[in-house]
């Protein structure tokens, strides 16, 4: 190997991120909000006066409101979900605005709604603390609304918890939340996936090379030990549910699980009548060939005990090989999908002497059973469950609606995000 190999085999992977590539470009700039409310405490006030200075909060919420409002009059409270850092407000506004098929942001004014987008100043944070900023936002709103329209409260993807958790918590203290409905869109009421062989991957970066740690810290973190059903800390961890999962859920519990009061609705992004996302279990999702992790292979979930999962290689170090038992075929199941194998295969080509593939670039992310909170995601069988042929009564939810098709993990769609604002008007 030649010195420039050598140097090529120890550079650092970039960041690597599960919902998105940490270092994607900036979103373009958003409509100037009519109001910007701060919660909780100034983050980085130390970076005041630098170019592009973003002043990051707690908890941040940008109110949109419809024609002829000058406060909030219906206000409808719109959730951020799971990643590392500060939400991108900006980045909401054109994810819900600028849909292919839809524009939620215009939609919601069509009905005279007000949009309210939370962001959090770290989104990685426990679902438990970020639920804290969301009930001040919704106290807010109450203190500000002008007419006595009650309130809708959801979220997207992780949103949908800190909003479930922070009514039901209103509830059981007394408060007075003033919300009529609820919703949740493509929300893990019953656990999130991230495959087992791609957490290994993510930790054994960082054994490698402690620059790579950003896909492992993300994994890591809080709320993603809250949502995952499964998790691992290191390589070497048997996979089981994290205690920050139990605690979570038995936080929930104390609450009463869900809010009592308004009417519960929630969307998949996932197909209710069983059929999956056509990944094969037990094939090659991913595969590295360059300097850095040459002949590291994931593969897609299968069932069954012992079951190889990854082989992770890399030119100065050990090699890894990792199995699972029991479980589920869960990267084929039916639900909202993510690019997981496909981010980390880019960020690999991005530096010399990182070539990787991706063959299955998606995976299943939220299973429809999860979303829609009709069974929990441990066998295949509950996976692929008919949803659409169930007595609709099965549901924690009063009202739920599944996607035609298995689509992007809180992708913006007519189908669902009509079907929403039906019931809302």
């Amino acid at each position: 190997m030649s010195d420039e190999q050598v140097n090529e085999a120890g550079r650092p992977v970039g960041p690597i991120g599960l919902v998105a590539p940490l270092d994607e470009a900036k979103p373009p700039k958003a409509p100037e909000p009519d109001e910007t409310w701060h919660f909780g405490e100034h983050l980085n006030p130390e970076e005041e006066g630098e170019p592009d200075y973003v002043p990051v909060y707690d908890a941040t919420a940008w109110i949109y409101y419809a024609t002829g409002h000058d406060a909030p009059v219906s206000p409808v409270l719109l959730a951020d979900g799971f990643n590392s850092g500060p939400s991108t407000l900006d980045g909401l506004y054109q994810h819900f605005e600028r849909g292919e098929s839809y524009h939620l942001i215009s939609e919601l004014h069509a009905c005279g709604r007000d949009a309210v987008i939370l962001g959090y100043g770290e989104r990685s944070r426990s679902i438990l603390v970020n639920a804290r900023f969301a009930t001040e936002a919704i106290l807010r709103l109450i203190a500000e609304r002008r007419g006595d329209a009650p309130l809708v409260v959801g979220g997207f993807s992780m949103g949908g918890l800190v909003t479930r958790y922070a009514l039901a918590k209103m509830e059981t203290d007394g408060i007075d939340h003033q919300t009529s409905t609820y919703f949740s869109y493509d929300s893990p009421h019953r656990g999130a996936s991230v495959p087992i062989c791609l957490q290994a991957f993510a930790h054994y970066m960082k054994q490698v090379n402690p620059l790579n740690d950003a896909l492992s810290n993300q994994i890591n973190s809080a709320a993603s030990r809250e949502l995952l059903w499964r998790h691992i800390e290191t390589v070497q961890d048997t996979p089981e549910q994290d205690s920050a999962r139990s605690d979570f859920l038995a936080a929930l519990e104390q609450v009463g699980n869900w809010p009592r009061r308004p009417r519960t609705l929630g969307v998949s992004n996932g197909k209710g009548n069983g059929q999956g996302n056509d990944v094969e279990p037990g094939v090659v999702a991913f595969r590295s060939t360059g300097l850095l992790f040459p002949g590291t292979v994931l593969y897609t979930q299968a069932e069954g005990d012992n079951v190889l999962v990854a082989d992770l290689k890399a030119t100065w170090a050990a090699d890894e090989t990792v199995t699972t038992s029991g479980f589920p075929e869960i990267d084929g199941a039916p639900g909202g999908t993510l690019a997981s194998f496909g981010i980390a295969a880019d960020a690999l080509n991005k530096i010399l002497g990182g070539r990787a593939e991706a063959p299955v670039p998606s995976i299943c992310f939220v299973p429809s059973v999860s979303a829609v909170a009709v069974r929990d995601i441990d066998t295949t069988g509950k996976l692929s469950t008919d949803i659409d042929a169930l007595d609709p009564a099965e549901s924690e939810l009063d009202e739920f609606l599944c996607a035609s098709h298995n689509e992007g993990h809180t992708e913006i769609t007519a189908e669902l995000c009509g079907w929403l604002l039906e019931r809302l008007i």
